[in-house]
Formats: structure tokens, C-alpha cells, sequence
């Protein structure tokens, strides 16, 4: 997936820092460091040199409590450091909530609007329809001053969601390209810390809407609490706070927002490499009339259950079960079928072993080729290997052609393409094979 902001591209596949800068005298973690422009200029030659591929310039401090700076108080503070850093050839994010801010930093230069309102305000979302910028669409219960009175959610993965899926549309309903878009839940944002850990343990939620995902967790208060730490000083949360960014990215989170960006580099540099397998099954070993669906479901989640226990991988989300009808030999009984997303650091071939010896143990026959089956692993893509051999070509040659692939691997991954530069939805539903109907 390609993030499309003024005339910067990146591509998500692998992480892309976002240095933070805030030129503030009131910042939760930082206030007052940078306020000269010689100050704020050195700082983001610095985190460009470690790393950061953007630098998000802020004025106004949205710290909980924090009250509103009036638009030309903000500008004052950050116009300066915007027009010199575009001007080096910076990609340069403004982190603001006005549009009027907004439209100036375009106007000198900057790549990207950080709206922590989520574009909430009709003159923000003008600014935006107006440029080319790429934009960050935060989630935010209440404004600064008033997210922490009390936060409440029901589900807050659902709700926030649901929130930037909206949001996410109003702004495409508005004329603003999809490739423009990136979402961030928001942590610490209007979330109590239990509410701001169940978002990032479940990033691959977002993911799911189809646009990039942003990680911004740097220093912020509930590291403190998750991980116990007593020092009441923003900067001693940079080593979770890395920790954290190096979990979200693994989850699927593509773009990392960060103070500390050597630190968060060195632990990104962890980052293992997504698998996407693809699981079929069309024999019921035990199975009650009528109830073969069911035994088919269940001999896959068995499945899963051994693929939970591979060395050094993670599942990260699992599709619906699909059923479809068979390709290629048609005259069998109809499958299910359901896809993996997995980080994991067991080398190609190494893993097609793995994933054998479980469809052995699931009583797996190999007499007749698309025969058959009573349980089918196939690697689908794995991330930047593309090649072909006698055993395994990667990504799968097929898996454009076949619908019980695409689907599934869709719902899990909207838009993906494949290791090979292939969009995985490039072939049409009605010439795909296999057709699929999602279960329940």
C-alpha cells in the first residue's frame, strides 16, 4: 500500500517513522526544548540522520487538561521551522487542530495534515479537499481539555473503529482520495490505560478498514501504568515505548509516530516478516450427517492450533470461514476456507515443512492433485521473497485466480499486494475460480 502525501509516496510494507517536534513551551514530554528555531531545525536534522523519513511539526500542546492556542500564536511558533524544513526537502507533517494553521503549513511547504480532531471540522476538511497532502485521522473523545473526564466506551475497538470507518468515508465523500488517508486510534486520547492497551493489542482491527495505520504511542501515560514505571518523567518511557511501537508493527500498524527515533529504530530493526497462508479443508473425518461443514471448520481450527505453536512466529488475525466450490477438479465436495496473517521468522522452505507435517497429521492425501483434502496449507505470499523453484514458488502462482484466496485474504488485508508488486484482487470476482461465500 502506497501513502500518497503531496509529492512524498511511501510504502507501508515496512515502517515509516515520523520524528516528533514540538515547538511548545507546555508539551507533556518535551515542552520547552525546542521553541528556537535553531533549536527545532537541529533536532529534526537529527531525527531525519537516525532514521525519521517525516517530521511532525506542533504548536499547541494536546496533553489532557491542555487548553486551545489561538490559530496565529500556533503559527508563529511553527511557521518558520515548516517553510525551512520543506524547503531542504523535508517531508513535513503539521500536527494541528485548525484549519486555518493547516492551510498556512501547506501553503509553505508541509506534506501532511495530523488532525488529532479527525477532520471533525468543516473547514478542516476544506483545507484538506483544497491540497494534495497526505492526512493522519486521529480518533478523539472530546477535545484536549476534556477527553480524560471520564472516558466511556462499550467496546472501544468497535466504537473507534466504527468512528474512523465514518470519518474515513466522509472525507472520501468529499472528494479526498483514499490514498491520502492514514488512521490512528488515538491512544491516550480520550481512553482511560486499560481502554488504550486494548487498542493497540487489536491494531489488526484497523488495518482491516484498508488504510494505513498509525502508531503513535510515544511516552504517553499509559506505558506507566502497563509497564509499571514509577519515574514520573516522560523520557523514561522511550525503551517501552519502542517496545510498543515494534508490537503495533507487527500487528500491522505501518507508520510509527515517535520522540525517541534512534531508540525506536534499533528495536523496529526486530520487525519479522508477514506470511499470509491459506487453509482449506473438503473431507470430514468424523462427522455426523448434515453436520460436515462443522467437522471441516473444526479440523482447520486444529490446525491453527498447531500453527499457534511454531517457533518464533506469531498468528496476528484470522478471516471468516468461507465456503466454496472446488476448483479445477470439480467433481468433490464443496470446501471451506479461511486465511492467516502471521509475523514469523522460520525461512521459506523451512516453514513449508512445518506446514506439511501438520496437514500430515490431519490425515492429508496426496494422490490426486486439487483432489480431495482433508486439510490444505498453502503459503500464499511472503514478504519480499519472490521467486520460483520445483518445490515452492512464491508468492503462490495461483492465488490471484482463486476466490477462496482472495476473499478472505482481503477482509484481513484490504488492497494487498503481493510480494511480487501484484495486486492480490487484480483478477475479477466473476473470472476468479473457487467462488466463495463468507460463513454465518
Amino acid at each position: 500500500m502506497i501513502w500518497h502525501c503531496g509529492t512524498y509516496e511511501f510504502d507501508t510494507s515496512t515502517p515509516i517513522m515520523m520524528g516528533v517536534l514540538n515547538i511548545t513551551p507546555d508539551s507533556f514530554s518535551d515542552g520547552g526544548d525546542f521553541v528556537g528555531a535553531d533549536a527545532a531545525l537541529a533536532h529534526a536534522h537529527q531525527m531525519i540522520a537516525e532514521g525519521a523519513a517525516i517530521i511532525d511539526v506542533g504548536g499547541e500542546s494536546t496533553r489532557p487538561g491542555a487548553l486551545e492556542v489561538e490559530p496565529a500564536e500556533e503559527w508563529a511558533r511553527i511557521g518558520d521551522v515548516v517553510a525551512r524544513l520543506a524547503a531542504e526537502g523535508i517531508c513535513v507533517s503539521v500536527d494541528t487542530r485548525h484549519a486555518e494553521v493547516a492551510r498556512r503549513a501547506v501553503e509553505a511547504g508541509a506534506s501532511i495534515i495530523n488532525d488529532v480532531s479527525g477532520f471533525r471540522d468543516a473547514a478542516m476538511v476544506e483545507v484538506a479537499r483544497a491540497c494534495d497532502a497526505g492526512l493522519v485521522v486521529m480518533h478523539m473523545q472530546g477535545t484536549p481539555d476534556t477527553m480524560q473526564d471520564a472516558p466511556h466506551y462499550v467496546d472501544v475497538v468497535d466504537e473507534v473503529r466504527t468512528w474512523l470507518r465514518e470519518r474515513t468515508e466522509a472525507l472520501m465523500a468529499a472528494g479526498i482520495a483514499h490514498e491520502r488517508i492514514c488512521v490512528d486510534p488515538g491512544p491516550g486520547f480520550g481512553k482511560t490505560p486499560q481502554q488504550t492497551i486494548e487498542l493497540m493489542r487489536n491494531i489488526h482491527e484497523f488495518v482491516r478498514l484498508g488504510f494505513p495505520v498509525m502508531a503513535a504511542v510515544s511516552r504517553k501515560s499509559f506505558l506507566a501504568h502497563a509497564y509499571k514505571i514509577d519515574d514520573p518523567d516522560p523520557k523514561a518511557r522511550d525503551a517501552v515505548s519502542a517496545v510498543e511501537a515494534l508490537m503495533a508493527c507487527e500487528l500491522g500498524a505501518s507508520v510509527v509516530r515517535t520522540h525517541n527515533v534512534r531508540e525506536t529504530a534499533t528495536m523496529l530493526a526486530q520487525l519479522r516478516p508477514f506470511v499470509i497462508l491459506s487453509l482449506g479443508s473438503n473431507v470430514a473425518l468424523v462427522a455426523e450427517p448434515g453436520e460436515e461443514q462443522e467437522a471441516k471448520m473444526a479440523q482447520i481450527n486444529h490446525a491453527v492450533g498447531q500453527l499457534c505453536q511454531l517457533p518464533d512466529s506469531q498468528i496476528i488475525d484470522m478471516a471468516s470461514f468461507y465456503e466454496s466450490e472446488p476448483a479445477y477438479m470439480t467433481d468433490q465436495d464443496v470446501f471451506v476456507n479461511t486465511a492467516l496473517l502471521l509475523r514469523s521468522g522460520i525461512p521459506p522452505r523451512e516453514l513449508l515443512d512445518y506446514l506439511h507435517r501438520i496437514e500430515d497429521s490431519l490425515g492429508r492425501v496426496r494422490e490426486r492433485e486439487n483432489g480431495p483434502r482433508t486439510l490444505d496449507i498453502d503459503i500464499v505470499d511472503y514478504q519480499m521473497y519472490a521467486f520460483a523453484a520445483d518445490d515452492l514458488q512464491l508468492p503462490h502462482p495461483r492465488a490471484t485466480e482463486r476466490d477462496f484466496v482472495v476473499k478472505p485474504v482481503c477482509e484481513m488485508l484490504p488492497g494487498h499486494v503481493l510480494a511480487d508488486g501484484t495486486p492480490l484482487a487484480s483478477v475479477p470476482e466473476d473470472e476468479r475460480v473457487g467462488r466463495a461465500w463468507k460463513i454465518g
